[in-house]
């Protein structure tokens, strides 16, 4: 089998159950964000495979779930086609995951820059593209049904970001940078 097809030459794609759309559609911004922040995932897991390696390989295969429940047409659809859902299990993991690394935190009493080690950065920049999937999956979900909990896994994901990012500081001996915030 090809990799190209050549169908989305006219500028438009197929969703998982055949039905075509612009590449444009808000449909295929969102699960491509999605895909994009999974593409980043990777990154920071080669960056910090000692510390957070399988917990992120955790989370990318969450991602391609959900990627892969909005490429379907519909909820019936990706049931249709097996899709795993994400569940409350998925987001309690998160936070739990959370909380053992805050454990290690001192408490934070500025805002950070990002920076530091490419692990750290790496995590920022997964924690931004986060929040830009949960701002394509929040607008699509005005236009057609979402399950609830993609959006607030989303949401909880780029927090565990960002509080990896703080934690992978910690583990490789680099400190929080503050926000100075000009006089």
């Amino acid at each position: 089998m090809k990799i190209y097809t050549r169908t989305g030459d006219g500028g438009q794609t197929s969703l998982l159950g055949g039905t075509r759309v612009p590449k444009d559609h808000l449909r295929i911004e969102a699960y491509g964000t999605v895909d994009e922040l999974n593409s980043h995932l990777g990154m920071l897991r080669d960056l910090s495979r000692v510390h957070h390696g399988e917990r992120i390989m955790v989370i990318q295969q969450t991602l391609f779930s959900i990627g892969s429940r909005l490429a379907a047409g519909s909820e019936e659809e990706a049931e249709r086609f097996k899709v795993p859902a994400v569940g409350e299990e998925d987001i309690a993991q998160l936070e739990k995951d959370m909380d053992a690394m805050d454990t290690e935190l001192e408490p934070m009493r500025n805002f950070i820059l990002p920076g530091g080690h490419p692990a750290v950065s790496q995590a920022h920049i997964c924690r931004t593209v986060c929040r830009r999937a949960e701002r394509r999956v929040v607008q699509l979900a005005a236009h057609e049904a979402i399950p609830e909990t993609v959006v607030r896994y989303l949401n909880r994901l780029s927090d565990l970001l960002f509080v990896m990012a703080r934690h992978l500081a910690k583990v490789n001996g680099v400190a929080d940078i503050p926000w100075r915030p000009r006089a």
